[in-house]
């Protein structure tokens, strides 16, 4: 079973930037995937950014160039930095893990942008 816990969430203005964690209660190098997925107002469940335990990275197309997932294996910490936010970026974003074929989500930490 592993334990997540989000923080890092707030209220900023377009054009701003946010670090959200993501602290595990297993190691990251152990867990397959750690992925950020977001649910804004309205909207489905979808998946932003992944990083596999092997050091890759997935983007959701429109956080490209603007998100950056790492992890930090000394604290079993995996980070988003998210820079250059939008309004369409207000949601609240999820930690997941995907270890030993069971899925686990954090609480969710709630991201404002205003315009």
């Amino acid at each position: 079973q592993v334990q997540l816990v989000e923080s890092g969430g707030g209220l900023v203005q377009a054009g701003g930037s946010l670090r959200l964690s993501c602290a595990a209660s297993e190691s990251l190098v152990s867990i397959n995937a750690m992925n950020w997925y977001r649910q804004g107002p309205g909207k489905q469940r979808e998946l932003v950014a992944t990083l596999t335990s092997g050091g890759g990275s997935y983007y959701e197309d429109s956080v490209k160039g603007r998100f950056t997932i790492s992890g930090d294996n000394a604290k079993n910490t995996v980070y988003l930095r998210m820079n250059s936010l939008k309004p369409e970026d207000t949601a609240v974003y999820y930690c997941h893990a995907y270890y030993t074929r069971k899925n686990y989500w954090g609480q969710g930490t709630q991201v404002t942008v205003s315009s």
